[in-house]
């Protein structure tokens, strides 16, 4: 395992949720990028930004350990969620709330 995995894997565990990205949470650089900080906004929880686009190494680790090529990639309590299309269709069912209240120990 590679120090930029073990990096990875610190702020995965760091971050109940996290987007790997394009741009800053601040400044997002694509459309796909702004749905989903706009996804997690409206829920109300703390998540971290991280933008994958400077840092291909990065990005590349992510891709092979996600077996997910595009950006953004979510994790939600360490676990790999995908994007939004994903996100959607869970919110769809009734999953995302319990979800996010389940990793932030809400009852």
């Amino acid at each position: 395992m590679s120090e930029l995995d073990d990096q990875i894997k610190e702020e995965i565990a760091a971050n109940k949720i996290i987007i790997y990205g394009k741009g800053t949470k601040e400044a997002p650089q694509c459309g796909f990028t702004v749905e989903t900080i706009q996804f997690f906004n409206k829920y109300g929880y703390p998540f971290e930004v991280v933008n994958a686009l400077q840092d291909p190494e990065k990005r590349e680790a992510l891709t092979k350990m996600t077996n997910w090529p595009t950006l953004p990639k979510v994790f939600i309590d360490g676990k790999f969620y995908g994007d939004t299309d994903i996100l959607d269709e869970m919110e769809s069912k009734g999953e995302v709330e319990p979800l996010l209240k389940a990793a932030f120990g809400d009852q």
